[in-house]
């Protein structure tokens, strides 16, 4: 692995990290959003995408330190964060929507936008790639389209029983 590599994957696992209190420091304390039950619910759940988002780029990284194919670390356990986020985030946007539709306003819109953007993180973690921060993944995107999301891709090399689907079977 380069040592670019390795800036990379260590700079998004710090920065999904970082983005948590930074997050709550912004919308709760700075811009004034209410800490109610409708906009910590749709918070926790971005919360929980990052920590996720965390996990596998420092688990990609020991992957990848570990030496060419070497499985993805707690495989099994991304694979059930996958299965758990649809249920969460089937619950907590409805409930944050019920909570606009109850009472408009700050106490519960930003919940709703916040349950809102965890879909897009789950949805770029383990579906489909929807960043491209990079100059290269943006002409890449341009040329070839949107691309799986590289969590996507390990869970389905895990799952199909490549060197990777031990780990998947046994973490």
């Amino acid at each position: 692995m380069t040592a670019g590599v390795r800036r990379r994957l260590l700079s998004l696992a710090v920065g999904e990290l970082v983005n948590v209190p930074l997050q709550a420091a912004v919308w709760f304390g700075v811009a004034g959003v209410p800490a109610t039950a409708a906009n910590l619910l749709g918070f926790t759940l971005v919360v929980l995408l990052l920590l996720e988002g965390a996990a596998y780029w420092a688990a990609k990284l020991r992957a990848l330190a570990a030496g060419g194919g070497a499985p993805l670390p707690a495989a099994a356990w991304f694979a059930a964060a996958r299965v758990a986020n649809v249920v969460l985030l089937g619950l907590g946007v409805p409930l944050t929507a019920l909570a606009v539709a109850a009472d408009p306003g700050t106490g519960s819109v930003p919940g709703l936008l916040f349950a809102l953007f965890a879909v897009l993180e789950h949805v770029n973690y383990f579906h489909t790639q929807l960043m491209y921060s990079t100059p290269e993944d943006r002409r890449s995107r341009r040329v070839n389209g949107r691309r799986r999301a590289h969590l996507a891709r390990d869970l389905d090399r895990a799952r199909k029983g490549t060197r990777q689907g031990a780990a998947f079977r046994s973490s």
